[in-house]
């Protein structure tokens, strides 16, 4: 294998989710890169490819991320994360970064990738895709997201209420990320739309405690988890 970055997407939690490339390129790899919220965070991406990793053959690094939705200020601690995997890829190391999901959408990942782009464009980077956890959610609540000519829309449910109401009006299936942190919002303002009745709550969907809620009001404090998304199927 000639030295680069692989990004590796291992999809939402469920290690049988993980593609056979992604799986045959992590087995390879000299280093494993895994990512973390803060110092003290357990990656849910190492656990789910834990078992395909050889110790005593790969070198295995967590670098933290710190999960802020204000990411200003940051830009020096992502030149560093850039920097060490640069460090590594141009020793002549094939390094695999894994996350959650896919790579491309909504990930820790595009936080490197960006400084890699701008600081080191020497560094190879290949991107294998991975099953995300939107996939994964509308098979398990058996949802389907988009049919014939309808529309699609996915964005942050932490939207302005404006902008979220001009979207579920215009759109035929929207998916709502990060809807742990305004879930009553979102419940009233479906409610008010006459919506509510087409919502699914979706909660760590491939992990332990995966849940699904087709009615918004069964849904208590203690289900709104981090690892959880609305879909609204009109």
């Amino acid at each position: 294998m000639s030295a680069r970055l692989i990004a590796v997407g291992v999809g939402p939690g469920d290690p049988e989710l993980l593609t056979l490339k992604g799986a045959r390129l992590i087995g390879e790899a000299d280093v494993v890169v895994t990512p973390v919220g803060d110092r003290s965070d357990a990656s849910i991406a190492h656990s789910i490819v834990e078992g395909m990793i050889d110790p005593s053959r790969q070198q295995l690094i967590s670098q933290v991320y710190p999960m802020k939705r204000d990411q200003e200020g940051l830009d020096a601690h992502w030149e560093k994360s850039a920097a060490e995997v640069a460090a590594l890829v141009r020793s002549g190391k094939t390094v695999a970064f894994i996350t959650l999901g896919d790579p491309f959408l909504y990930s820790t990942f595009l936080y490197l990738h960006r400084q890699l782009r701008e600081n080191f464009p020497d560094v190879a980077v290949e991107v294998v895709s991975g099953v995300s956890s939107i996939n994964a959610a509308a098979a398990l609540a058996g949802v389907p997201l988009g049919l014939s000519s309808e529309r699609l829309a996915v964005l942050p449910a932490t939207y302005e209420e404006d902008e979220l109401t001009r979207t579920l009006e215009a759109f035929d299936t929207v998916v709502l990320m990060k809807v742990h942190r305004v879930f009553h919002r979102i419940r009233d303002l479906l409610d008010r739309l006459g919506l509510k009745d087409k919502a699914v709550y979706v909660k760590r969907v491939g992990l332990s405690g995966q849940a699904v809620f087709p009615d918004l009001d069964s849904v208590s404090p203690g289900d709104l988890d981090y690892l959880s998304l609305m879909i609204v199927k009109k």
